[in-house]
């Protein structure tokens, strides 16, 4: 049995990817309500942010990966334009029919397609521009997610992870207290189900910090790779320059 990380448990690689499966499918209806109650609406700033670093210009060709709920998609879309092209991907069925569903409601129609972000669909060299907001720490083998979107990347191309990372000292305890007591309280309260708000308040502490992300994604083939740190550490955002 090849064992992987689930939270603070170590799991069969397979039983991993149908844990994951059934807490989004879990959370799906309720994941963007949850997303302003937990962050206090920071994590639409934090995507602000990284939209801002990543300045995609009109005519460029996107690929958001693990993209959920489309609202990272969506801001992308405004800015490549109708002569760009944003690519809305999750490994999710129920997370992306919800983003598919956001982004028609607001006028759009974007290219949409289930993958596995593991084993891309996409030729080599295929985009100008990859995202991955909140969904790299629930992938399996994240050293193989990374080299998927390093070839799916033109040279010169950059990848965003934006992603929780490792708080400062200072403000660790008072983060675990939030973590562990009040967020899977909430999430029982507003979505049901606060077991798999514990999960993702778990894999958030199993995930690899920002130097070890920093040294995973240059040995995936990103040349250069900067680290901003937001609120304190609760979220990094690494951007990659693929080689």
């Amino acid at each position: 049995m090849a064992g992987t990380q689930f939270g603070y448990q170590t799991v069969d690689e397979k039983e991993k990817a149908q844990r994951v499966r059934g807490v989004f499918d879990s959370v799906a209806g309720k994941y963007d309500l949850m997303n302003d109650l937990m962050s206090l609406g920071l994590h639409r700033v934090w995507k602000a942010y990284a939209i801002a670093v990543a300045a995609p210009k009109a005519g460029d060709r996107v690929l958001d990966v693990a993209g959920g709920t489309g609202d990272l998609a969506l801001a992308l879309a405004r800015k490549v334009g109708p002569t760009g092209m944003v690519v809305h991907t999750d490994i999710n069925q129920a997370m992306l029919r919800a983003g598919r569903e956001r982004v028609i409601d607001e006028g759009w129609i974007l290219p949409t397609a289930l993958c596995d972000a593991e084993q891309l669909p996409f030729a080599s060299g295929s985009f100008d521009l990859v995202t991955v907001a909140f969904g790299l720490r629930n992938m399996t083998h994240k050293e193989r997610a990374l080299g998927e979107m390093a070839r799916v990347l033109r040279p010169g191309g950059r990848l965003l992870v934006l992603e929780f990372s490792k708080v400062a000292e200072p403000l660790r305890g008072t983060y675990d207290w939030y973590s562990f007591q009040v967020l899977p309280r909430l999430g029982q309260l507003v979505a049901g189900d606060g077991e798999s708000y514990r999960y993702l308040a778990e894999s958030i502490r199993v995930h690899p910090d920002q130097d070890t992300l920093k040294s995973m994604m240059k040995g995936a083939g990103f040349g250069h790779v900067d680290v901003h740190n937001l609120s304190a550490g609760v979220v990094a955002l690494h951007v990659g320059l693929r080689c």
